[in-house]
């Protein structure tokens, strides 16, 4: 039987913070479809509730309203340790806040998640999460002894260990160089291409952006248009003008970039 075709679904999703005069609508009836094995980049001004999306998508926050599904299962009506037990287990993070344990190796971070959710470590799966992100000859160094790039790079192993449904990504290059956040987008592009993964990643960034198969643009807590396949131009013209979705031109979707 085959699964859901879709990663995950929103519809109609709102979240408001407080109450009455005071209250302050993050997010204001959101629907949207994140299709399996896709790269959707998340872009809007601060305040346009980019990370509030991001935060229900993956079960984080829960929304005021409307229905959340990942993978087939409804988030809004799972309990605490329910949300608990799917983040766990079938979704992966990377923030721009690489969150390494200093005390540990490299390996000792990749091992983190299974540790927590009480399964065994087999060492070969970390070795091989490393080698997969290249840096399988940085096993046993800790973050001071690792360059920022290469911490955001043992930040997405430690993602990947518990093989998740889908990878979430906040800034996750905001705090790298230039260099070395293209290296990490390439190898979030290639996740895609040549794994399947889904991945949804929050950015400022056109360049960024320009290595997902679509960019999703929120204004006020509300979608605001739409491109598939654009390059950082065309991204960084729509952020400028803010287009309606109908003005926006469709493009087929194109391959990895060479790195």
């Amino acid at each position: 039987m085959r699964g859901p075709v879709d990663a995950i679904n929103l519809r109609s999703v709102s979240r408001r913070h407080g109450s009455g005069d005071s209250a302050v609508t993050a997010l204001d009836r959101v629907s949207l479809d994140f299709p399996r094995g896709t790269f959707t980049a998340v872009m809007g001004p601060s305040g346009s509730g980019k990370s509030t999306l991001l935060q229900c998508a993956a079960g984080l926050e829960r929304p005021t309203s409307g229905s959340v599904v990942l993978g087939g299962t409804e988030l809004t009506g799972l309990s605490e340790t329910g949300l608990t037990r799917l983040r766990r287990e079938r979704v992966g993070f990377v923030f721009q806040a690489f969150n390494l344990l200093p005390s540990l190796t490299a390996e000792q971070n990749v091992a983190l998640p299974l540790r927590l959710a009480g399964r065994r470590v087999p060492r070969a799966r970390v070795r091989e999460v490393l080698r997969q992100v290249g840096l399988g000859d940085r096993a046993r160094h800790r973050p001071a002894e690792l360059s920022g790039g290469q911490q955001q790079r043992v930040a997405l192993a430690r993602a990947l260990i518990m093989r998740p449904e889908v990878l979430f990504g906040d800034e996750p290059t905001g705090a790298l160089d230039l260099r070395t956040g293209r290296e990490v987008l390439a190898l979030l592009r290639a996740m895609t291409d040549q794994e399947g993964r889904t991945i949804v990643m929050v950015t400022h960034d056109p360049v960024a952006a320009a290595h997902a198969d679509r960019v999703v643009f929120l204004s006020d807590g509300r979608l605001s248009g739409e491109l598939t396949g654009a390059d950082a131009d065309t991204i960084a013209t729509h952020m400028t003008k803010r287009a309606p979705t109908s003005a926006l031109t469709r493009t087929p979707v194109p391959k990895a970039p060479s790195c």
